[in-house]
């Protein structure tokens, strides 16, 4: 028999419908929200359930990061201040060449799921190599993980062109079937990097096996100026044309987007992923999120990866795409709180293809929940409990998460993770990598 768990907070906010209640209890069953019901009477039809009192917190489901590189959490503060192709041309990929191992995947994305999760994101969608790993990490910790497979056309140490990176992906996609934690996507890595072929192979592979496209796409003005001279057209027209814009496409960026390409977007019923940090870290430009959002596409928010960010903070985030997208717009009404929350949350949900599991809080839905607990100075006094989640609130306030109805964080404190060992496997990595770079200099 599930066991039961009632959790009762302050004010819970399913997101969807877009209301606060207040009085209310949660009620877990197994993996499972099995019913939202005022307090009062949730008491009296589980009278014998575990009860979690939330007397100061708001209640929400887990946050969702529609973009993300986890195990470079490795190469968190590697080579900063830097403009993006200079970053990985000459710091970044070399440095994955040397050291990028099922092990450091492994290793990397253990320390960015605790990360994530101590700070309410209870799901990633992910790209890097080594999938298996990538799996095997979110499955040893209990966390929610679209594993995205890259594909690139040159060789690294995992694959030597587009066709072993693609094998490797359906091998990995099979090796998991039937994980309810763990999906996949094809994830060529960008327009500059992966040619018409490859993109057609990918769109063939992804309709046949049911699954998403993950690819980052017009991050930077020097893309889109190489693609007319490479192709004589922008990155997105070029892409359009292979037929990769569709519902299965999460596209990480799209900062430099003209109305017709948002249009484009919108009518093909492709997904974004805006990454506010990376971006301005980059200085890959400021994305059109107010006009993509009013054009109807589903937008969702990202951390990008540790080593371009250099944290995996989805409260961070949010905080910033409402700002970046008031100001980017000159109009103060533009991403107001409640869409910042729905673009963690359901938005992310959507994209993933996994609104009908996770995003909202609903009963039949998975658990996948956080606590937030807004006693503290720097969200005192609390007229609107979604204000504070966007602009005022941290990470550090996130003090309970359950994952699948696992409870991984309990005031603060993981259940699950052991920290210590996570720590002391970055600082080992660190050591390793700091030698490698001085004894190549």
């Amino acid at each position: 028999m599930s066991r039961t768990t009632l959790l009762l907070p302050r004010w819970l906010i399913p997101i969807e419908p877009r209301t606060v209640l207040v009085d209310h209890a949660l009620v877990i069953e197994g993996d499972r929200i099995a019913a939202i019901l005022p307090a009062t009477e949730a008491r009296g039809r589980w009278p014998q359930a575990d009860v979690v009192n939330l007397p100061e917190h708001a209640l929400l489901p887990g946050l969702i990061n529609l973009h993300a590189h986890s195990a470079m959490t490795l190469l968190r503060g590697y080579a900063d201040d830097l403009a993006l192709m200079t970053w990985l041309n000459e710091h970044i990929w070399p440095a994955e060449g040397k050291h990028v191992s099922d092990e450091f995947v492994f290793d990397g994305t253990q320390l960015a799921i605790a990360e994530m999760i101590r700070g309410g994101t209870t799901c990633a969608n992910d790209m890097y190599f080594h999938h298996g790993a990538v799996a095997r990490a979110a499955l040893t910790t209990g966390f929610r993980m679209m594993v995205g497979c890259s594909i690139l056309e040159f060789p690294t140490p995992y694959a030597p062109n587009a066709d072993a990176y693609l094998q490797k992906a359906l091998a990995c996609i099979d090796e998991f079937r039937g994980e309810s934690l763990v999906g996949f996507t094809l994830a060529p890595h960008a327009p500059y990097t992966v040619s018409d072929a490859t993109f057609s192979r990918v769109i063939t592979l992804a309709d046949e096996l049911g699954i998403g496209i993950h690819c980052h796409i017009h991050e930077t003005q020097d893309e889109i100026a190489d693609s007319l001279k490479q192709h004589g057209v922008r990155p997105l027209e070029r892409l359009a044309n292979l037929g990769l814009l569709s519902g299965q496409l999460i596209a990480a960026h799209m900062v430099h987007m003209t109305d017709a390409e948002i249009a484009l977007v919108a009518r093909r019923g492709a997904h974004i992923a805006h990454n506010p940090a990376s971006n301005l870290k980059l200085a890959s430009g400021f994305a059109r999120v107010a006009d993509q959002l009013a054009a109807g596409i589903n937008v969702g928010i990202g951390t990008d990866g540790a080593a371009s960010n250099n944290k995996l903070d989805m409260f961070a985030e949010l905080r910033l795409a409402a700002l970046l997208a008031k100001g980017q717009s000159s109009n103060p009404e533009a991403l107001p709180a409640w869409q910042a929350l729905e673009m963690a949350t359901i938005n992310g949900a959507k994209a993933l293809g996994w609104d009908e599991r996770i995003g909202s809080l609903k009963a039949g839905k998975q658990a996948d929940v956080i606590a937030v607990d807004l006693s503290a100075l720097g969200t005192q006094p609390c007229f609107d409990p979604v204000s504070h989640l966007v602009y005022a609130a941290d990470r550090s306030q996130v003090s309970h998460v359950w994952i699948n109805g696992e409870q991984q964080l309990d005031s603060g404190a993981f259940t699950r993770i052991k920290q210590p060992q996570l720590v002391a496997d970055a600082r080992r990595w660190q050591n390793r990598i700091a030698a490698s770079s001085t004894q190549s200099e």
